[in-house]
């Protein structure tokens, strides 16, 4: 199964990713992850991106792109993925489906988190504050300014992604306001529909 997972910054697609990942055997690849992974380990592809990230700004085309075509192609990826913060533009969405197309793949579902921007805001600061007091170090980008410079950039550059993809039959919509668990049962739904198809 090979799926995307479409939000705006805080809208529950990482929590949702693992849940999924963990029921069907599959990985999640957040590229938020892979890339401060690369960060952290001081790699050429982390040094590019750490000035970045940490404005909130997003990295390459070229940088993801390339994350992205060496992961998939990891034996763990043999029976499927999550896409989790990729692609983020229509170009980047066109180079995933040339990606695809090139190892006889394609994807199966496509599912967006709907989500209320003033309560992401709220959502951020507490995660910032439960990553503090659980000892952890907050992301550079886990603030209200940062996230509202991701959410210009999401709505500018990622939103046009829905479009695309519900006229490629593959977008269904969740509300990503409900709890954590009703959230998982609606994207159950949409996967059983994927599974029994």
């Amino acid at each position: 199964m090979k799926l995307i997972l479409l939000g705006p910054p805080g809208a529950g697609k990482g929590t949702q990713s693992q849940i999924i990942a963990e029921k069907h055997g599959i990985p999640q690849l957040s590229t938020g992850d892979m890339l401060r992974a690369a960060v952290k380990a001081g790699t050429p592809v982390g040094l590019k991106a750490k000035e970045i990230m940490a404005a909130g700004g997003l990295v390459s085309d070229e940088i993801v792109v390339g994350i992205i075509a060496d992961r998939i192609s990891e034996p763990d990826c043999a029976r499927g993925f999550i896409l989790d913060g990729f692609p983020r533009t229509l170009p980047q969405a066109a180079a995933l489906d040339a990606l695809l197309t090139s190892k006889s793949l394609k994807l199966d579902r496509v599912v967006e988190l709907k989500v209320d921007d003033t309560i992401l805001v709220s959502r951020i600061e507490t995660r910032a504050k439960e990553t503090l007091a659980a000892g952890g170090t907050v992301r550079a980008d886990d603030n209200a300014d940062a996230l509202k410079t991701r959410l210009m950039a999401y709505y500018r550059e990622t939103s046009p992604l829905t479009g695309y993809y519900f006229a490629h039959g593959l977008l269904k919509t969740v509300d990503g306001m409900a709890p954590i668990a009703d959230v998982t049962r609606q994207i159950d739904g949409v996967l059983g529909e994927v599974q029994n198809a």
